[in-house]
């Protein structure tokens, strides 16, 4: 932890230096003595000690000032820093000023010049103000801070980004935060870009995009080399597969995911079915654990960069990335998984994602509702398993589902156990119509659809998983799909491939491209479990091999 500061302002060098002298002989050990020559500059070091979240302990300023008087600066002073302790140094004079801003800016002590010597006249009050300032000072959270709105949708990336890549961060809504808000926007009156994202080194970045979060978070977003044997898109649970299974067998691998790995695995908040963890696992910490494994056979993993597009230039494949920049490779694997989910279109929706209305599990935002009631519409795994995550939180979580009851949609074990939580519910036969509110959900439009009869709910947060969408348009068209947009591979690829030029079969897995391959949710007819997309990952390495050795 960085030593808190006490910061001496006085446009008097010789005063100035006197006071910096006798602090830094008396506290230097445990503070951090700084000093300013004008207001203004006082007013930037300040701004920049908040920017690090450094803490102040003390601020002892003169009254006479050119460019502001002292009262007036403790005042703004005391906006960005309400818990220092404030002093201000007067001549005899300015007594009357300095009795008068006990009550205008809450001053702790004034200090009369001259006050030689200081072991009588300044230490003993200091002493005593810093002694009491540090039994009350919390500790100042020194990692990547991200401050927004609750109900600003850009402001809700950035949290999910950073919490789904497992980056510690601490969140502060600047409408709760006078301090923050005094920081950022100063006197304006006009809402600035959110979120303001404050790095642990001081520097900030305003509305970043997750490619830039990445790169200042300490994620690697840029490949080491432009050649690689094998690159996969996608670091869900085949992609993982594939790299740990590709890197221990000796290839170079690159892996690039555009938001965090595990995909939508990866967001699940317990996974209770999957061999070898009777006791259930997060989605986040098998993602973690994957990873781990793929960077330990030295695998690059790339985050927060998005392919936009691929190209065939035998014996190479090139994978297009949206910053322009391209990587070749000899074996490419598609296995970018699922989009989150359909988007739900129907009125006030669109306004409101990210304030109140969240596609898939959000799980940053769970705790943000505590104590509320929240719907989560769905009956499918996913929506079984992100309520029963919510209900740990929540006052109340209720589900609506299309269907008079949760099966057969939603396995046993889940139905179990929801019916048994005394804070769910289930809305069945049900959908929605409508959402509404101004600056954040408010109320749902609920229909009956065997009555045919609507009404209107009040609601704090609705979470959506309705389906999901393959995530291939990058591919299109050099690589082969259904008419749902799933990548064909084998036989089936081999059918609709384009100029294939083999006298061989496509492997399989092997898509309509030679030496491109597909694994996971996003191929065609897949079985689309978690279990099944490791398997794929896993077993696609065989025919990799064999394809690597034939070029």
């Amino acid at each position: 932890m960085s030593k808190p500061v006490i910061l001496s302002v006085d446009d008097d060098q010789e005063v100035l230096s006197a006071i910096e002298r006798d602090l830094r002989s008396r506290y230097r050990q445990q503070y951090r003595v700084l000093s300013a020559s004008s207001g203004t500059q006082a007013m930037e070091t300040v701004r920049e000690l908040k920017k690090r979240n450094t803490a102040v302990a003390l601020f002892i300023v003169d009254q006479r000032m050119p460019d502001m008087s002292g009262t007036d600066l403790l005042s703004e002073l005391r906006e960005l820093y309400p818990d220092a302790k404030r002093t201000l140094l007067t001549a005899y004079a300015d007594t009357d000023s300095a009795i008068a801003a006990i009550n205008e800016v809450g001053l702790d002590y004034y200090l009369m010049k001259p006050w030689d010597p200081p072991e009588e006249k300044v230490y003993p009050v200091l002493d005593d103000l810093l002694a009491d300032w540090a039994a009350h000072a919390q500790v100042p959270y020194e990692g990547v801070r991200v401050v927004g709105s609750r109900w600003s949708a850009q402001s809700f990336d950035a949290r999910d980004f950073l919490s789904r890549n497992q980056v510690p961060y601490l969140w502060i809504d600047i409408d709760q935060n006078a301090e923050m808000r005094a920081l950022i926007c100063g006197d304006s009156t006009a809402t600035p870009r959110l979120p303001v994202v404050f790095l642990a080194d001081g520097t900030s970045l305003i509305a970043p995009s997750n490619a830039e979060l990445a790169a200042h978070v300490g994620l690697q977003t840029v490949a080491a080399r432009p050649f690689y044997d094998l690159v996969i898109v996608g670091a869900g649970p085949a992609g993982l597969a594939c790299a740990v299974y590709g890197a221990s067998e000796g290839l170079k691998v690159l892996l690039i995911e555009q938001n965090a790995p595990g995909g939508q695995a990866g967001t699940s908040s317990m996974i209770e079915n999957y061999l070898g963890f009777p006791n259930g696992v997060t989605g986040a910490d098998l993602a973690r654990r994957a990873a781990t494994q793929a960077k330990k056979f030295g695998t690059e993993v790339l985050v927060g960069t998005s392919v936009t597009g691929l190209r065939r230039e035998d014996p190479y494949r090139i994978v297009q990335l949206a910053d322009g920049r391209e990587i070749a490779c000899h074996a490419l694997m598609l296995s970018s998984g699922m989009a989150a989910v359909k988007e739900l279109e129907l009125p006030g929706v669109e306004k409101l994602i990210g304030a109140g209305v969240y596609y898939g599990a959000a799980l940053s935002e769970a705790a943000m509702y505590r104590g509320q009631h929240i719907y989560v519409l769905g009956g499918a795994n996913s929506a079984g398993q992100g309520a029963l995550f919510f209900s740990r939180y929540a006052e109340h979580v209720t589900l609506i589902v299309r269907k008079p009851t949760l099966a057969p949609q939603m396995s046993q074990y889940l139905i179990d156990r929801i019916q048994h939580a005394p804070n769910m519910s289930v809305i069945g036969s049900s959908e929605i119509t409508a959402v509404h509110g101004d600056t954040h959900l408010e109320h749902l439009e609920v229909r009956n659809a065997d009555t045919g009869v609507a009404h209107k709910i009040p609601a704090s947060a609705l979470f959506i998983f309705i389906g999901v969408a393959p995530r291939t348009d990058a591919f299109r068209p050099l690589v082969a799909m259904d008419d749902k947009g799933f990548i064909l591979t084998g036989l089936e690829a081999r059918e609709a491939a384009r100029g294939w030029g083999l006298t061989r079969e496509p492997m399989m897995f092997e898509t309509n491209v030679p030496g491109i391959f597909a694994a996971g949710d996003v191929r065609s007819n897949a079985n689309r479990r978690i279990a099944a997309a490791v398997g794929e990952g896993s077993a696609a390495i065989f025919s990799i091999h064999q394809y690597l050795r034939s070029v």
